[in-house]
């Protein structure tokens, strides 16, 4: 008999998954400003939206997806059939050493839409609070489920990024819209409307303080640098933070969405700062174009653009854990790219190229520039994704490190005034980390 028991159990549990709950039958289009149109039903928001419509080829991580602020404006496909089979969990975290206010990477979607082949009609994880379902609806954001996603994304694949429109409802059965009714996210200044308005700190008793240009930083990036006892201060993107550089240790640009043309004014700023600070720098994805374009280099939008979390890529040079000749697996999620010039302005190397499409997925300083820069296409704090390059969060930590003690073996001790930007203490209210669509 006890046998038995422990023979059901696994049936047993199996029927503990939860019922996704109100996914409705209203009708809902895919229109594509290409001229194709794709049929299924809803199951978010009942409201009808523009946007760019793109594919990520990411097996997990649908809640990380969703809630990268890179994903601002746009219509997102996923490539895998079935989602939402493990929910969504609660979206809270403490403030501390170890967190930075949110499980996920903003505190809302920040996608404007998705597109599902199957939705989960049942969803089972211990951390789980609601249906992907439910979790659209709440935050106002459309979903399709029902239709062809290999062919939506093989159409993308071969013409490129298109623009797309959403159509729920009683939408769904009118005509087209058309070309010119398309919005383009690209012609607006989408990091300015994802970044911190205001600085705020994380981890105030960190041992090295680092400075975060937001242009729609993704929670875990913050995570991965309080997590090595750092002093977080945000600041927005376009800060001067030249400023106030003497105050910091480090300093870090994160990933955002849309045009790197419309940062201009940070890639400025941030060429002063190369040129008379020689504190480490290190920026990802958006960061990593704004670096690319302070040091002379041109970005350009790529045909579709990378997105998922399975793309290789070839490290050229060796720097901390990276080693020269090594392929390491990363997770992505970027339209534009910085050209590959031959030769490279002085001063800077390639750092990693993509195996794929031979794109330029990372640049650094030479050692004998006498500066520590380095830029990465790629998210090595994942989330989700693979862990090959989380290492890069330590090797930029402990150069802040050694930077601060060299510079302290030199320097006479003495008092200094603090700024305002240098008392800022962890709010009483959320800060608006990759503030909500």
């Amino acid at each position: 008999m006890l046998g038995r028991q422990f023979i059901r159990m696994p049936r047993f549990a199996r029927g503990l998954a939860t019922q996704a709950g109100p996914i409705t039958n209203l009708p809902a289009t895919l229109h594509l400003k290409t001229g194709q149109s794709f049929h299924g039903r809803s199951f978010g928001a009942p409201k009808s939206i523009f946007g760019e419509t793109v594919f990520s080829t990411s097996i997990t991580s649908y809640t990380e997806s969703m809630t990268d602020p890179s994903y601002r404006g746009q219509i997102l496909v996923f490539t895998t059939p079935l989602i939402g089979n493990y929910g969504v969990p609660l979206n809270k975290a403490p403030f501390d050493n170890q967190d930075v206010g949110v499980v996920l990477e903003s505190q809302n979607i920040q996608c404007a839409a998705v597109i599902v082949g199957d939705v989960a009609e049942k969803f089972s994880h211990y951390t789980a609070v609601e249906s992907l379902a439910s979790w659209c609806q709440r935050h106002g954001v459309p979903a399709i489920t029902g239709v062809d996603t290999r062919a939506i994304t093989r159409l993308l694949r071969d013409q490129g990024t298109t623009l797309g429109r959403v159509a729920v409802g009683s939408d769904a059965s009118l005509p087209a819209p058309e070309a010119q009714e398309f919005w383009d996210p690209s012609t607006e200044n989408l990091v300015d409307q994802v970044s911190t308005k205001v600085p705020y700190q994380l981890n105030p008793g960190g041992s090295i303080k680092i400075a975060v240009l937001d242009f729609g930083a993704k929670a875990n990036i913050l995570r991965s640098l309080v997590r090595r006892d750092a002093a977080v201060t945000v600041l927005p993107w376009n800060y001067d933070f030249n400023a106030v550089s003497d105050q910091y240790d480090g300093l870090f640009l994160t990933n955002g969405p849309g045009d790197p043309g419309h940062c201009m004014e940070a890639a400025l700023k941030l060429r002063r700062t190369l040129q008379e600070w020689d504190k480490p720098v290190f920026g990802i994805c958006m960061g990593h174009q704004i670096i690319g374009m302070a040091a002379g280099l041109e970005a350009y939008r790529m045909t579709f653009g990378n997105r998922g979390h399975n793309q290789p890529v070839l490290a050229l040079a060796s720097a901390g854990s990276i080693k020269a000749g090594r392929v390491y697996v990363t997770s992505q999620n970027h339209q534009y790219a910085l050209k590959l010039e031959d030769p490279f302005p002085q001063g800077w190397e390639p750092f990693f190229i993509n195996c794929n499409d031979s794109s330029v997925e990372g640049i650094k300083s030479t050692a004998d520039s006498g500066r520590k820069v380095w830029g990465v296409q790629f998210h090595p704090e994942s989330a989700g994704g693979p862990l090959d390059t989380i290492e890069m969060f330590t090797d930029f930590v402990l150069e802040c490190k050694a930077h601060k003690l060299q510079t302290a073996s030199f320097t006479p001790q003495k008092s200094v005034d603090s700024s305002p930007v240098d008392t800022f203490v962890k709010p009483t209210v959320m800060p608006r980390i990759a503030v909500h669509a």
